[in-house]
């Protein structure tokens, strides 16, 4: 069923531009919109909306450095070929084995999708409907990426349907003088730009489908694309929530309180019940879907460099996906939910460490001429030396303030996860380094 040899480079090229887009808008609508909004409002108000555009901006400064990269060369390996071009090899062993705890999270967003679902239809089965749910998301995958995006394509369509419903009823109940103090900028400009900091997250979340460069029919065209055009239309997007959210209730009501809040007295019974499933539910399935894909690829190529055992470098003769892998993340998924575990902490113990990844990749894309000088020389997104250190630099200090500010909002067991599992990284890449022989996995695709 497997072929021994192929990895990242004998991955089927049929993913489009509309394809990647999907993906790229399944990672950032997540549920955490339907929380993270009232959270902003209560740091300023009804200037959330002026925090989501800030969000989008602070998003972008962070993609423009992969976006530079990515629009460059075909990475194999996705995020682990430009951590090991970029970084060095210790540097990709440590990124690797954080990449594999990430799987955790797999179960995290399919327990809240049981949750969401048991308030809708209580007393049914909820382990049946988690293991149901995960082996119908990973049989898509294990069918192939093309197979996986179209049913993305699906779920963001319904997405973009109930987000509109809730524009469509929410704009005529704004209540006048939305502007006015004290509403607005409740805590100044200071409680707009850290709403805009911690909003990023949400808006956040698109430069993972570099991961999918493998499979990309024209990935130095469409790859970036894919970044920047959902960034700034969804930060736009969520603007447009975000003032719904702060401008149909009081302020006091709303503060700290989820989206359904304000969905539930807008919407008609019917449309609010599809709100939260096309909405928030689906908003969990799209990027449980995005993750399951970007997940899977940098381990491939990982695998066949020796940092794991050979057998997760070899893709499936028939469908030319990494079925091994995506076995794997689908045990580390469906443990937590058979064992009835508390995954919440234990999946949010990779955040800070996926996202220091961006930290990284802004500020070691400074290496890119060096690294590829006759590629770089003829991409479309070359620049003077001056002008690339600059976007980098900025790219990874907005990158740092965001792993800063999780560091002060993180819970002291999450702290402790996220350590635990950096030093196991660590220690695994030292030991493992000797018997790593590592490939040049980028190339030209013109």
């Amino acid at each position: 069923m497997s072929n021994p040899s192929a990895a990242t480079g004998e991955l089927k090229r049929n993913l489009g531009r509309m394809d990647l887009v999907s993906v790229a808008v399944g990672q950032i609508i997540g549920a955490g919109i339907m929380a993270m909004t009232g959270t902003a409002i209560g740091m300023t108000g009804r200037s959330v909306n002026l925090a989501f555009v800030i969000a989008g901006i602070l998003c972008v400064l962070t993609a423009i450095p992969q976006i530079m990269v990515g629009g460059t060369a075909r990475f194999k390996g996705g995020q682990y070929t430009q951590v090991a071009a970029f970084g060095g090899q210790r540097l990709a062993g440590i990124f690797t084995l954080i990449n594999v705890f990430t799987g955790l999270g797999i179960a995290m967003y399919v327990i809240s999708f049981t949750e969401y679902l048991l308030a809708l239809v209580p007393g049914a089965p909820a382990k049946l409907i988690s293991v149901a749910v995960l082996t119908i998301l990973f049989l898509m995958n294990i069918l192939g990426a093309k197979q996986a995006a179209v049913l993305q394509t699906v779920m963001c369509v319904i997405m973009a349907v109930a987000i509109a419903a809730f524009i469509a009823f929410g704009v005529p109940n704004l209540q006048p003088g939305y502007f006015a103090p004290p509403d607005f900028m409740t805590k100044g400009l200071t409680g707009v730009l850290m709403a805009s900091a911690y909003l990023s997250f949400a808006a956040g979340g698109a430069q993972y489908v570099i991961n999918f460069s493998g499979e990309a029919k024209n990935p130095k065209k469409d790859i970036p694309f894919a970044i920047i055009v959902p960034t700034i239309g969804i930060s736009v997007v969520y603007a447009v929530m975000g003032t719904i959210a702060a401008g149909v209730l009081p302020v006091a009501d709303v503060a700290n309180k989820s989206l359904a809040l304000v969905a539930e007295a807008i919407l008609p019974k019917p449309l609010y019940v599809f709100f939260i499933v096309g909405g928030a539910m689906f908003a969990l399935l799209t990027t449980l879907n995005a993750s399951i894909g970007w997940m899977c690829r940098p381990i491939v190529q990982a695998a066949k460099d020796g940092w794991l055992p050979k057998v997760f470098g070899r893709l499936n003769a028939r469908f030319g996906t990494p079925v091994n892998v995506l076995l794997l993340f689908y045990v580390i998924g469906l443990v937590p939910i058979l064992a009835g575990l508390d995954i919440s902490i234990v999946s949010s113990s990779t955040v800070i460490l996926t996202s220091a990844v961006k930290v990284i990749l802004c500020f070691t894309a400074i290496r890119l001429p060096k690294v590829m000088p006759e590629l770089w020389n003829k991409s479309k997104f070359h620049v003077g030396k001056g002008l690339l250190n600059t976007v980098c630099i900025v790219g990874g200090l907005v990158a740092t303030l965001q792993v800063l500010l999780m560091l002060a909002t993180s819970a002291p067991l999450e702290l402790v996860g996220n350590l635990v599992i950096l030093a196991a990284s660590v220690v695994y890449a030292l030991a493992a380094n000797k018997r790593v022989k590592m490939e040049v996995s980028y190339e030209d695709c013109d």
